[in-house]
């Protein structure tokens, strides 16, 4: 637990002040409202001009009026969506999926109004506003979260947690805790339903304040301001909700963190029923809507992508096929959906009889009978061939199987029939949704990936796919690719 370590010690030299949620959302409005302002006016006049006419229907507003409406109600909804609340900001889809309901509901009452009224507002004008401000709003909250992440990373804007629960949930929760420092929690003392008379919890240097009773002694020497406790620790409801009554309103939190992992926001809908905090975790769904808006995504996707790439194409193309002895185009039969096996087209990047040399290699690297099939320094890879796998240009003509319906652009890569034998139970699941062509665990780490941290990502993907999710990803490649680093090869 040596970041953990790291950070609490940089915590504890004074990195955060206790307000820094407030100063964030602070600079965030600031940055909003910079941003729609410039959107907006911005389309008004290259669209419509400097001096833009009254619009008919509200005769007494022109569109400069319209335009100070629209800012102020896009501002309010960035508001009324909570996309600066404590809940969505630094981490995760779900600050990014509310920048981009509001918006569309917002123009929607714009529409409805606009009808309503006889309105004749200029669509051109609506039209690039839109899509224009929810994409640069988005890439600035995505500075923004970049800024954050590294404070976080370096002891600044965290929250405080005591972990309250047994000891192996607390162990469990701080692993999981542990791996993201980027989501701002850092562990700073635990409490245990009974006191085991240990200072230290399990092999870390967190420290134990004592039992149940000890809870607010523990919140005053930490410094605190959130209370994490463990729903499978047993511990009785009425003890949880004596804990909350505890704690100081508007400064202090308490977060129950129920006994599952890798359940994204999107499955899960808080339901009170009857004095009872019911979580819905929603079954993972994977036909009728979603599999057409994933489909139109990834066919437009990859047309557009040919057509801009297609002068770079031809370019590689020429380089593998006068450099070395074979083709330029590489079939590998690798298993799909459900199971199916699909010729996954790529830049030749090795030498033509590959395929038969690679069991003696693994052999060779102690490897073979593990479930990815990678060697460490490939002797069979071309000088071009490096090149292009180390900026995966040798994945580009995959671009067809997404076009073709045979992948998709973002998923779990499609391995080998050798390798999906070696699959248990739950990696099984990574094939009940096309194949990628790029995936969440190739942009967190690539080849340095252990096998059970890359299920892990492909299994999270799965099970929690979204829209927002394959464009957040999808950027994360191209961050990846551009500036591929010592993972890649």
């Amino acid at each position: 637990m040596t970041l953990q370590r790291d950070a609490l010690a940089k915590s504890t030299a004074g990195g955060a002040a206790p307000d820094w949620q407030t100063s964030y959302a602070r600079r965030l409005v600031i940055s909003d409202l910079i941003v729609v302002a410039v959107v907006v006016f911005g389309t008004q006049f290259l669209w419509l001009g400097i001096e833009p006419s009254g619009v008919s229907g509200i005769g007494i507003l022109d569109y400069t009026g319209v335009s100070i409406v629209l800012l102020i109600s896009w501002m309010a909804t960035l508001s009324i969506y909570d996309t600066r609340s404590r809940r969505v900001l630094g981490f995760g889809n779900e600050e990014y999926r509310a920048i981009a309901s509001g918006a569309l509901r917002l123009f929607g009452l714009i529409a409805i109004v606009s009808y309503l009224l006889q309105a004749e507002v200029s669509r051109g004008y609506i039209l690039i506003s839109l899509p224009l401000g929810v994409v640069v709003l988005i890439l600035s909250r995505w500075v923004w979260r970049r800024w954050l992440g590294a404070k976080r990373r370096n002891g600044g804007m965290l929250s405080r947690v005591l972990l309250v629960g047994d000891t192996a949930a607390n162990l469990r929760i701080l692993s999981e805790l542990s791996r993201q420092p980027e989501a701002g929690y850092v562990v700073v003392g635990a409490c245990l339903p009974s006191d085991r008379h240990t200072d230290m919890l399990g092999p870390t240097d967190v420290p134990v304040f004592g039992d149940l009773d000890a809870v607010t002694h523990a919140l005053d020497v930490t410094e605190a301001d959130t209370v994490l406790v463990s729903s499978e620790s047993g511990i009785p409801a009425e003890r949880v909700r004596a804990l909350s009554w505890e704690l100081e309103a508007g400064q202090q939190h308490l977060i129950m963190a129920p006994n599952l992992t890798d359940i994204g926001g999107p499955r899960i809908h808080m339901r009170p029923v009857a004095g009872l905090p019911l979580m819905h975790v929603e079954t993972p769904n994977y036909t009728g809507p979603q599999v057409l808006v994933k489909r139109v995504f990834d066919l437009l996707g990859s047309g557009l992508l040919i057509l801009l790439f297609s002068p770079l194409l031809l370019v590689i193309a020429a380089l593998v096929r006068t450099t070395s002895a074979g083709p330029a185009l590489y079939g590998q039969e690798r298993v799909g959906l459900n199971g199916k096996p699909f010729k996954m087209m790529k830049f030749r990047s090795m030498i033509v009889d590959a395929d038969a040399q690679l069991s003696e290699l693994l052999a060779q690297q102690g490897r073979d009978g593990t479930p990815f099939f990678k060697l460490e320094a490939d002797p069979r890879v071309t000088k071009v061939g490096r090149f292009l796998r180390k900026y995966s240009l040798d994945e580009l003509p995959q671009l067809f199987n997404v076009f073709l319906g045979t992948m998709s652009l973002v998923g779990p890569r499609p391995q080998r029939d050798g390798e999906v034998a070696l699959y248990d139970d739950a990696a099984q699941r990574r094939l009940i949704v096309k194949p990628g062509m790029s995936g969440l665990w190739q942009v967190s780490g690539r080849s340095a990936l252990s096998w059970e941290d890359a299920i892990r990502l492909d299994l999270y993907y799965v099970e929690n796919w979204s829209l927002t999710g394959d464009v957040h990803i999808l950027f994360r490649t191209v961050k990846a690719v551009v500036v591929p680093g010592e993972t890649a090869h």
